[in-house]
C-alpha cells in the first residue's frame, strides 16, 4: 500500500447496527465496501466521517435520559 493511503480503521469487531454503519470502525456499508478503491482523499473524508459518528454515538451513550 502506497505511504500515502491512510490505513483501514478496521478494528475487527464487524457488526452493522440498524443504520448500517459499523459499531467497531464506524464506517457505513458503502464506506467499508469502496475503501481499497478509494484514492487518499476519499479515504481522509471517510476517516474523519468514521471520527464524527464515533463522538456521536459517545455523546448518546453518556446523555442523561430524560
Amino acid at each position: 500500500m502506497p505511504e500515502d493511503l491512510p490505513a483501514s480503521p478496521c478494528v475487527r469487531n464487524c457488526c452493522l447496527d440498524q443504520q448500517d454503519v459499523c459499531v467497531g470502525c464506524f464506517r457505513t456499508l458503502r464506506e467499508i465496501r469502496d475503501w481499497y478503491t478509494a484514492d487518499s482523499a476519499a479515504r481522509w473524508q471517510i476517516l474523519e466521517c468514521c471520527k464524527q459518528r464515533r463522538a456521536e454515538s459517545l455523546a448518546r451513550q453518556h446523555a442523561p435520559e430524560g
